[in-house]
């Protein structure tokens, strides 16, 4: 009866006890995240650039123009002569094979670098803005000749030179009244 009782109150306490904490993902590191974010935001502050200096170190030889939206979102509309590799598909090789030399001059923007909020480039929560994780995984993955837009500009202007996919409207030119 004793032992009994022993096995009841055992069974109570282990019941009673918290469940211990799941095992963290040793491949996933929050905490290397948020210190690589830190050392990386005071670099990258010193790496926006306006539009003009945009365009003028895309002309550079050498230079890519690197688009990390969707590749929908890409094919639907995107800056002249640049190059598309979606966020989702970053990893070591996927970047090498893109880029090629770690010191080469990239030049990088998203949806918010665009007043229109329509397709294919919908304002994004300012947070989580494409262009801040796209930053900090480059610089991450050693690619550390980063820059990018600071501006915000109407994709229909053509100083961005936007080409625009097969399926996205062309304007109407508006016509003097």
């Amino acid at each position: 009866m004793k032992c009994l009782f022993a096995l009841s109150a055992f069974v109570l306490l282990a019941a009673a006890s918290p469940a211990p904490a799941p095992r963290a993902n040793p491949q996933v590191d929050f905490a290397g995240f948020a210190a690589l974010t830190h050392e990386v935001e005071s670099y990258r502050q010193d790496r926006l650039v306006d539009l003009a200096r945009f365009q003028a170190i895309a002309r550079k030889p050498g230079a890519l123009v690197l688009d990390a939206r969707s590749a929908d979102a890409f094919a639907r509309g995107h800056i002249r002569g640049a190059v598309n590799l979606p966020f989702t598909d970053f990893t070591a090789e996927s970047l090498a094979e893109t880029i090629g030399k770690r010191d080469r001059p990239i030049l990088i923007y998203c949806n918010n670098n665009f007043s229109n909020d329509e397709a294919p480039v919908k304002t994004k929560l300012i947070q989580l803005a494409l262009n801040i994780q796209t930053f900090i995984n480059l610089v991450g993955y050693g690619y550390g000749n980063v820059y990018e837009l600071s501006d915000v500009v109407d994709f229909n202007d053509p100083k961005v030179r936007w080409v625009k996919g097969p399926d996205q409207p062309a304007r109407p030119l508006a016509t003097a009244g």
